[in-house]
């Protein structure tokens, strides 16, 4: 919430943010999904708040999968088919939503950016890099939109340490800390072999790579990192526990821990942390604890005002149709995925990489 602002003010600002969102859009906004895995909530979410947003058409090989969204409402009008290729030359849509296993993706995003679709795709864009040049020189001649579901710049939370960094509270950001640790639960085929799976920093280290560069406003220049299983042998060449660190543009550094043994007694399913130091304080987010600042001129405090919650599909349609600048672009999907695949390279080699 905005400082100087009644909580009516507030309510008032975002209804009528709503309203001009409904307006500019078209009647209806044709979304496909292809392939029933990993973040695609993201666009049903979107739609419960907008009714021009319509998942016409849904691309899924596993009829486990197809059945159980098929019980979903927000799909259940959905055409659904096993083949992406056939459903993307039968349909007529607006938005692909490119989802499913990770080594898939690269060449949906690019047999979609040849259709001329906007494309809205699960991470990491690829598990290659030449993969991930191919796709590249493909959305790029194609001139098409695309994003990457990295929901978590939109979380209120870190949306307000991002302006306490960009407002200079915490001075030169020198060190940046990052958890991720979820619960193992079960998991598909895909994710117990690398050549499909791609890796555990690719798959959820992108998450905080994402969140450490967006909110810390520093580049990555060099890392090192180690990632291993220990136990669990039914889940393959699924790391389990990662160790990664970052040298900063400025010289200052970076880490990110991650695991899959958080236990399935905890209340949640993922324990996330980010932690910013700077040469004036501290800024620090912890799931359940909440947003904390510290520094030089004022002793430890709550931060309790947080801006409006936003939702990642909906941002990306107002650039599509509001001409407004969305939160992440093609450049960022590019880097990023880039910065993983180099990181998780660098722990299979046990070696300091150049990003």
């Amino acid at each position: 919430m905005s400082e100087g602002l009644s909580r009516r003010e507030v309510l008032l600002g975002a209804a009528t943010a709503a309203a001009l969102r409904a307006a500019a859009y078209p009647e209806r906004i044709r979304v496909a999904i292809l392939g029933l895995e990993g973040h695609y909530s993201e666009i049903l979410n979107a739609a419960k708040r907008a009714p021009a947003i319509a998942v016409t058409a849904i691309a899924e090989p596993d009829p486990a999968l197809a059945a159980r969204a098929a019980r979903d409402p927000l799909l259940r009008g959905a055409k659904v088919c096993t083949d992406h290729r056939r459903l993307l030359d039968s349909e007529q849509l607006e938005v692909a939503a490119v989802c499913g296993p990770n080594h898939t993706r690269g060449a949906i995003v690019r047999e979609c950016a040849a259709r001329k679709l906007a494309v809205v795709a699960e991470k990491p864009l690829t598990v290659t890099l030449e993969d991930l040049a191919a796709t590249r020189k493909a959305v790029d001649a194609a001139r098409v939109p695309l994003t990457m579901l990295l929901p978590m710049r939109f979380s209120p939370p870190y949306q307000a340490m991002r302006e306490i960094v960009r407002n200079g509270e915490i001075g030169e950001v020198a060190a940046m800390g990052a958890q991720k640790s979820y619960k193992l639960g079960g998991r598909p085929g895909w994710m117990k072999t690398r050549a499909t799976f791609g890796g555990t920093i690719p798959y959820i280290g992108i998450h905080m790579i994402d969140l450490m560069r967006f909110v810390g406003g520093r580049e990555f220049a060099e890392a090192a990192a180690f990632q291993s299983r220990v136990g669990f042998p039914e889940i393959g060449a699924l790391e389990n526990t990662i160790s990664a660190s970052f040298l900063l543009d400025n010289g200052g550094t970076a880490s990110l821990r991650m695991d899959y043994l958080r236990p399935a007694t905890a209340p949640t399913h993922g324990d996330d942390r980010l932690r910013i130091a700077g040469t004036l304080g501290v800024v620090e987010h912890q799931e359940g604890r909440g947003l904390t600042l510290v520094t030089a001129s004022a002793g430890p405090r709550e931060v309790r005002e947080l801006p409006e919650e936003r939702l990642l599909f909906l941002d990306f349609l107002d650039s599509l149709y509001r001409g407004a600048k969305h939160w992440i672009t093609p450049d960022e999907v590019y880097r990023v995925t880039e910065i993983c695949l180099k990181t998780r390279d660098a722990a299979d080699a046990r070696r300091v990489v150049k990003l």
